[in-house]
């Protein structure tokens, strides 16, 4: 018994993870293998060099007394090309600088993808939850609102909010959340109707959670991949949108925006100056590659049925 006794004493502990460990673990494991791939390696470093001229865009460019998002204008040298009397990027045909407004444009750029998607994403969530979760007629009902959504065209909606409230950055935000809410919707419903028919669902039914046990750690939690996936995506794809929107002249006149300068340069470019519109839209071609190309990495790795899994 006392020889027993000292080797349960010597036992090593067994050292168990709480959930939180274990979750963190897990997506330690599942960012290190997103990164892994050159792709999205490369994308991520696009996205922080751009974040990080956002950031500091104090120190980069003076700002401008008028307010920081608003071109400063030098007369006496409109419409000069990059490198002449201290514009880098060189000036538009109005004497606005091209690299102050690409600067202050990645700051315009990352609000409204951060404001459309983060609004997009809540309020599909909430319909969409609704619907999967509910079922019955509140799900048809809420479908055929979804279906009506994802049946407008996407720049139409857009186009008649600004009509009636007027061109700014703020309407530009609430008619690209209010048309791509739909897509998360529809997304999140999906998820909710396939995972709720799993075996660990109906493991978490036998051992008698309750309902809203199962929903809160079985059903919504594996259901958000395709979400985070999606929102990802979309952030490239709502700067192509409000850069459309800004061509077409729903932006502010005179904002330091890379679509409002892409329109500002489109009249430039038979002139043969190029610089007004090549840079900014440049800045918009790498912003929706460098999320396009981590949206890819992340749903290769996420997704258990694509090749790259």
């Amino acid at each position: 018994m006392l020889f027993h006794a000292v080797r349960a004493e010597k036992a090593p502990a067994v050292i168990r993870e709480t959930p939180a460990k274990v979750r963190t673990r897990r997506l330690l494991g599942t960012a290190k293998e997103v990164f892994s791939r050159s792709s999205t390696a490369v994308g991520a470093l696009i996205i922080v060099l751009l974040l990080g001229m956002a950031i500091f865009a104090p120190f980069i460019v003076d700002v401008n007394p008028r307010g920081a998002y608003q071109m400063p204008r030098d007369l006496s040298a409109v419409a000069v090309p990059p490198g002449t009397e201290g514009h880098l990027l060189g000036t538009t045909r109005l004497g606005g600088d091209v690299l102050y407004g690409i600067v202050w444009g990645a700051r315009l750029s990352l609000q409204l993808s951060l404001y459309v998607v983060a609004g997009a994403v809540f309020l599909g969530l909430i319909v969409g939850c609704t619907a999967g979760i509910v079922g019955g007629k509140v799900d048809a009902f809420l479908m055929r609102i979804v279906d009506v959504f994802l049946s407008i065209p996407t720049l139409v909606f857009p186009l008649a909010i600004a009509a009636v409230l007027g061109p700014s950055f703020a309407n530009i935000v609430v008619a690209l959340a209010v048309i791509m809410w739909a897509r998360y919707a529809r997304i999140i419903r999906s998820q909710i109707l396939q995972v709720r028919e799993e075996d660990y669902v109906d493991a978490a039914r036998v051992i008698g959670d309750s309902r809203f046990g199962i929903i809160r750690r079985e059903i919504l939690p594996n259901s958000f991949t395709p979400v985070a996936v999606q929102a990802t995506l979309d952030m490239g794809h709502a700067v192509l949108l409000g850069a459309t929107l800004a061509f077409i002249g729903l932006a502010v006149a005179g904002q330091a925006e890379w679509g409002t300068l892409v329109s500002e340069g489109q009249a430039d470019i038979v002139a043969g100056r190029w610089w007004t519109s090549t840079f900014p839209g440049l800045m918009v071609f790498l912003w929706a590659l460098s999320f396009n190309l981590v949206g890819d990495g992340l749903r290769d790795v996420l997704d258990p049925r694509t090749e790259g899994r």
